[in-house]
């Protein structure tokens, strides 16, 4: 829906770069949901982990780079403010380059110093044999884990600040619901994830991969895509900056 609109004004509001790229990070997150699926191998155990991390970590850096050009757009519609300066800088860009830099260091970190790897369990059960991954590292797996934690609330501290702007900025309604969705998701996952073992444990961040995602897409895009199909008429120039 946003290629075939991508000139109109709705999508070209919502700065179409940044949409596009959250929109493909989304896509690749329910597909990376497939390399949690079978029986775990080395090269597996060391991707699986990495490029959730990874992908989540560009979801959540397009999020809090929409959230900061809907603060930045705002301020910058006063007259004489320096902040229009900011607009002619592609901020949004530093920022999803920058956070997603981040994690891609803190993974790089852990898969040369402590990778993941195949594992089996003699333990957890009498009889049985489990194939399951060791994370290599529980202090780098939780850094990647908090990382993203830092990215959704700082997403979601921002847009719950900016939420009551007038209605032509309000993604940042959208935003606040989905970084809520997420990480009352990611909050409920950690205990279940904790107490689990084996395939159940694998099924419970599958869960919670899905189910972020889901909660993230519908959030931002569902009603774009209302406003697109249903009411064509409100996607005009003067209808977005009547409102």
């Amino acid at each position: 829906m946003f290629i075939l609109h991508w000139d109109t004004p709705l999508v070209k509001a919502n700065n179409w770069t940044v949409s596009f790229i959250l929109l493909v990070s989304i896509f690749l997150s329910f597909l990376c949901v497939f390399l949690f699926l079978g029986r775990p191998v080395d090269v597996t155990c060391k991707m699986r982990q990495i490029s959730f991390g990874i992908l989540f970590s560009v979801e959540l850096s397009s999020i809090l780079a929409k959230t900061i050009m809907v603060c930045i757009a705002f301020k910058a519609t006063r007259p004489g403010s320096s902040w229009r300066k900011l607009l002619e800088v592609r901020v949004s860009y530093f920022v999803v380059v920058i956070c997603s830099f981040i994690q891609v260091l803190i993974c790089g970190i852990w898969l040369l110093v402590y990778p993941p790897y195949q594992e089996f369990d003699h333990h957890s059960y009498p009889d049985k044999i489990i194939i399951q991954c060791n994370e290599g590292s529980d202090i780098w797996f939780y850094s990647m884990l908090g990382y993203l934690g830092f990215l959704a609330a700082v997403s979601f501290v921002l847009a719950f600040m900016v939420r009551t702007l007038p209605d032509s900025f309000n993604e940042a309604k959208y935003i606040t619901f989905s970084m809520l969705v997420f990480c009352s998701v990611w909050v409920s996952m950690i205990p279940a994830y904790l107490s689990t073992r084996g395939k159940n444990m694998v099924a419970v961040e599958i869960f919670a991969i899905l189910s972020s995602s889901a909660g993230i897409l519908a959030c931002i895009f569902f009603p774009k895509c209302y406003i697109l199909i249903m009411k064509p008429e409100l996607n005009s120039r003067n209808q977005l900056v009547k409102k």
